[in-house]
């Protein structure tokens, strides 16, 4: 008996992907672009699998879907899914890791490189003419940072924090890593979250959203920063308060920042990070992850997960 399987935001996904590791699988798999707020409930209401990237599903939308055994997620943060609503309808919940780990991580030293040797700086100014009138053979115009110089500090110590730690250490690096959000006590090898927004030149976002860290970097945390630090966000926008992030970079208080997700994506009503002007700052759109490898890893792990969950297995599983 054919199973019935619904992807709802495969757009997420980009083009030219190869879906045969899914639909090997789920032959009947119907396929959607986008699903707006008010489709979500007819097309998931007689579906054993639905698959989705941010769709939300919540315990009105899981009560209505008696049929539903299987979500899953082409991502590995799992806010937009009522877990717990999930649990008591006894549906299985499994997200996708380790798929975008390189991608991530090449990202994360890209933009850096960018802030610290003023590159885009640098190719604006040849552009405006400004090499050509140089009196030497080199321009020296802005400051030009080394990393092995720099201490990076971590916030989610997971998959991705892990490879960026080992990244950086390649560059010469020091690298911390502070306590998990919400923890009171300090493992060995940790620091403090304030020793690290004291002593780190840069910052770099790997934890997930919850209530722990909801507003994680605001006011208060820019002003314990170095004047010259350099925060990094490739994990979830609402992890920073971007009207105080705009702020800081503003007026001085941290040096630079790279951002690349926000919390309202697409940021239909706009944000004050979009109305910055300043040259120190990189804004990308959720672009971090998104090779052309890693979104096919990506397919690759959600058919695994379906195919353990097939064979009475657990991968992945969040419920």
């Amino acid at each position: 008996m054919a199973m019935t399987a619904v992807f709802l935001d495969y757009s997420t996904m980009g083009d030219g992907l190869d879906l045969t590791p899914l639909t090997d699988l789920l032959p009947d798999l119907q396929i959607f672009a986008a699903t707006g707020d008010d489709q979500v409930a007819e097309r998931i209401r007689d579906a054993e699998f639905v698959f989705v990237n941010k769709i939300r599903l919540d315990d009105a939308l899981l009560e209505q879907s008696p049929k539903l055994r299987f979500i899953g997620l082409t991502a590995t943060g799992t806010d937009n899914i009522d877990t717990d609503s999930a649990a008591r309808h006894d549906v299985a919940v499994a997200n996708i890791r380790a798929y975008c780990t390189q991608s991530v991580t090449e990202h994360v030293f890209g933009v850096l490189l960018m802030l610290t040797h003023n590159l885009a700086r640098y190719a604006t100014a040849v552009q405006r003419g400004d090499w050509s009138r140089a009196g030497d053979f080199c321009m020296l115009d802005y400051p030009v940072r080394e990393l092995s110089l720099m201490t990076l500090g971590i916030v989610g110590l997971g998959e991705l924090g892990r490879s960026v730690a080992t990244t950086a250490r390649h560059f010469g690096m020091d690298v911390i890593v502070s306590v998990r959000p919400g923890e009171t006590q300090v493992p060995e090898g940790r620091v403090t979250f304030d020793e690290l927004l004291e002593r780190a030149d840069v910052i770099s976002l790997h934890c997930p959203l919850n209530e722990h860290t909801q507003g994680l970097f605001g006011e208060s945390e820019f002003s314990k920063m170095k004047s010259s630090a350099i925060l990094i966000n490739t994990a979830r926008g609402a992890l920073v308060d971007t009207a105080a992030l705009a702020a800081a970079l503003q007026s001085g208080e941290i040096a630079a920042a790279a951002i690349d997700v926000l919390p309202k994506e697409p940021p239909v009503d706009g944000d004050p990070l979009l109305d910055y002007e300043g040259d120190n700052l990189v804004v990308t759109p959720h672009i971090a992850w998104s090779t052309d490898r890693a979104r096919q890893e990506a397919i690759e792990e959600l058919a695994a997960n379906v195919a353990a969950f097939l064979n009475g297995e657990e991968r992945n599983r969040i419920v």
